[in-house]
């Protein structure tokens, strides 16, 4: 049963802040584990400091919690203390000197080279099926638009807002203006050039747009996009979830990086201003390396 000061927490969240019931639920749960190690601890709610609050991190993550469960329950002895403080029933609130525990980086969904290709084969098959032109036109679009993504790895607000001019040119690379007005090359695929020309035929010459559409900046947007490559997912027989116009950006670095490009090369390529961005792809870099050292060092034979 948790200690009075604690219901009264709860109380409060119920009543000022419209906690659900799964929510407070979880509270509650929180709390008495808190006030449970407390207990173990023989520490007095009101002697409570900010190395206490650290050791009780240390418990958890002792006792094989994640950093993400770790995190949700600091969040809620943080709030309780807070409200300790406020209604006048602790002299500090120990909880302000007390960072969370680190979390990891999420690492990016990568789709497999084979699932790749099977998202383009799909766009060019329906390429050849369509007959009539406005869905050969889609379909065009649709081919330009993966082909062009999973050749250059660029930013979905990048690839969208291609000028017209980018299909016209005779050159074997982009030339991109990214973030923070950083410029960068980016090198193209003969298949991404002779899709990008095949859309281009149907791009009306006064457009100033590669991709245009009929929005507030002329162009295709960023939803529209997402919400097509959805389909092209289904019609691969892919999980649609795991596809996204950043998902191939991911799929662009990771392959890449599998077949031995530098890191700093792909650094570049992404637009990215810091190494420390480009290295969340380093695991791919890991199991390259656990890979050659099972392939060719002489004692892993048999």
């Amino acid at each position: 049963m948790p200690c009075p000061e604690a219901v009264d927490y709860l109380d409060m969240l119920a009543a000022e802040r419209g906690a659900s019931g799964n929510t407070l639920v979880a509270y509650r749960r929180d709390l008495n584990d808190y006030l449970g190690y407390l207990g173990r601890a023989g520490i007095a709610l009101a002697d409570v400091d900010a190395g206490t609050l650290r050791a009780f991190l240390i418990d958890l993550e002792s006792r094989g919690l994640k950093a993400s469960s770790a995190a949700r329950r600091l969040s809620c002895v943080r709030g309780f203390h807070k409200f300790l403080y406020a209604e006048g029933d602790a002299r500090a609130d120990p909880s302000v000197a007390v960072s969370g525990p680190r979390r990891g980086r999420v690492l990016p969904k990568i789709l497999s080279v084979a699932e790749v290709d099977r998202l383009l084969a799909t766009a060019q098959e329906a390429v050849a099926a369509e007959q009539a032109p406005g869905p050969a036109r889609r379909a065009r679009r649709m081919l330009g638009l993966l082909e062009l993504l999973y050749a250059t790895g660029l930013r979905v607000s990048e690839l969208v807002a291609l000028p017209r001019a980018a299909g016209v040119s005779r050159e074997r690379y982009l030339f991109i203006k990214g973030k923070g007005g950083r410029e960068r090359l980016v090198p193209l695929t003969e298949a991404a050039r002779a899709a990008m020309a095949a859309h281009l035929a149907a791009v009306p010459e006064e457009s100033a747009w590669l991709f245009p559409a009929d929005s507030d900046s002329g162009h295709l947007t960023r939803q529209a996009f997402a919400r097509d490559l959805k389909a092209a997912a289904v019609a691969a027989g892919l999980r649609p979830d795991r596809v996204s116009p950043h998902v191939l950006r991911h799929a662009f670095a990771s392959h890449l990086l599998q077949n031995g490009a530098d890191l700093r090369i792909v650094q570049e390529l992404l637009g990215h201003a810091d190494i420390s961005t480009t290295q969340i792809y380093t695991h791919v870099l890991d199991e390259r390396l656990k890979a050659m050292v099972r392939d060719l060092h002489p004692l892993m034979d048999g």
